[in-house]
């Protein structure tokens, strides 16, 4: 199964930056412009068992959260969708007044390993791409607050 993994270090600490993932509007804040995403229904937060249903372009995504432990991470899986299987486990770790977020994505593409070996690297380009902006707004975001903070 392929791996995406991807990680950044945020100048704030890690009860700010999981704090701010577990905020309403954060899928919208951390979504790119492309592909247009649309929340269609949500039931709790980011807590095991909450869930949140989204249209991304022509495609219904549902994923429910499997995992949860305050401060250190949170993991969510796709129950319908366009890949075979998706989980995407987002890691916070404490380094003193910074954090590490990484984010790991295991997926499998539908139609087996030779799908997954020929377009597998298109799956890791856009996940790049994703979570580049992801990570970008979490860094704005929880550094700003940080900051403004210790004025």
């Amino acid at each position: 199964m392929p791996d995406f993994v991807i990680s950044v270090l945020i100048d704030a600490p890690v009860s700010e930056v999981f704090h701010f993932h577990e905020r309403a509007d954060a899928l919208a804040l951390l979504t790119p412009a492309f592909p247009k995403v649309r929340m269609i229904s949500r039931t709790g937060g980011i807590e095991a068992g909450a869930r949140v249903e989204l249209r991304v372009g022509v495609f219904r995504w549902v994923a429910l959260h499997t995992a949860y432990e305050k401060d250190r991470l949170f993991v969510d899986e796709q129950i319908h969708g366009p890949f075979e299987t998706w989980v995407h486990r987002h890691e916070f770790e404490a380094l003193g007044a910074k954090t590490r977020l990484t984010d790991r994505v295991a997926y499998e593409l539908p139609g087996g390993s030779l799908v997954n070996m020929l377009f597998g690297w298109i799956v890791n380009l856009g996940l790049g791409n994703m979570f580049a902006h992801r990570h970008r707004v979490t860094k704005e975001v929880c550094e700003k607050h940080s900051t403004s903070e210790a004025l």
